[in-house]
């Protein structure tokens, strides 16, 4: 059977970096690993309401700074700043060096893996039927502008005896090609008759030829918008069947009164002329 490798792991040091960046001695090594680890999990626990889709980790010299990408920064920062106050506190406490916390914003949460595999684990817990879920996050997601989208669930779906996989696909997703922007998240749902597995594939587009930006694409929408504008549709549509008789008609109508019009001016010239004749003698 062939097996599916990581899409992150698989482009590592081609056109991915890695999410923990820093470098420590043989003896240390562990205990770091083991801090960004502790963090990442408190992380995911605090700010589940908050939509975060990747937590950067760096370590300057003797601190830290972490990058939190979320789609809703103002539940992170709260009223004042007083909860980001709260959270760089918690993270001091457990990593043991001053740390600095950035908050970036997701400019479109619908074509972010992890925040979509979030979405549909929130979904199946609240019981709303996987295939509904499923089909919904792909329609958004290729609204946005997405060129490929798979998602994947696994588990007791339904609540049935024994457990399956099923999965849906729209667009392309190459695995295979190192240079294509392939965005890959999981994430899973607890609920009453067991635990749910979800696997999200986003293909954002192909990386430019000096491998800085990916290939911008257009939502479907804005092609939309742009082939056919909305104030000129009316213009520009053909009329129906109905629409060509009407016209057929009214013409018929329009060319049998001139033919009235002028027979009746013929007879009239007829009529008068021997009361001329007449008139003459």
């Amino acid at each position: 059977m062939g097996q599916k490798v990581h899409p992150t792991g698989f482009r590592l040091a081609v056109t991915r970096n890695w999410n923990s960046r820093w470098y420590a001695e043989d003896k240390d090594f562990g205990t770091m690993l083991a801090q960004d680890l502790r963090v990442r999990e408190y992380l995911k626990r605090k700010l589940k309401q908050a939509s975060v889709g990747r937590v950067l980790i760096e370590r300057p010299e003797k601190n830290a700074r972490i990058t939190v990408f979320t789609a809703r920064p103002g539940v992170i920062i709260g009223k004042g700043g007083d909860d980001i106050d709260a959270l760089k506190s918690d993270l001091q406490r457990i990593m043991g060096v001053p740390v600095h916390i950035n908050i970036e914003e997701i400019r479109k949460p619908e074509v972010d893996a992890q925040l979509i595999a979030d979405s549909i684990a929130q979904q199946l817990e609240k019981r709303i039927m996987f295939r509904r879920a499923m089909k919904r996050a792909i329609q958004n997601a290729m609204r946005a502008g997405a060129q490929g989208i798979k998602v994947a669930a696994s588990g007791r779906l339904n609540g049935i005896e024994i457990a399956r996989t099923e999965w849906y696909r729209e667009g392309r997703v190459p695995l295979h090609t190192l240079r294509a922007m392939v965005d890959y998240a999981t994430s899973e749902a607890l609920t009453t008759y067991g635990l749910l597995g979800i696997k999200v594939w986003v293909y954002k587009g192909d990386l430019l030829p000096n491998g800085e930006a990916p290939v911008e694409t257009v939502s479907r929408d804005e092609e939309r918008r742009t082939r056919r504008p909305r104030g000129e549709r009316q213009d520009q549509r053909r009329p129906s069947g109905r629409g060509r008789a009407r016209k057929a008609s009214g013409a018929q109508a329009e060319n049998s009164q001139a033919q009235a019009q002028g027979e009746g001016s013929q007879a009239a010239a007829k009529k008068a002329e021997p009361q001329a004749e007449a008139k003459g003698e």
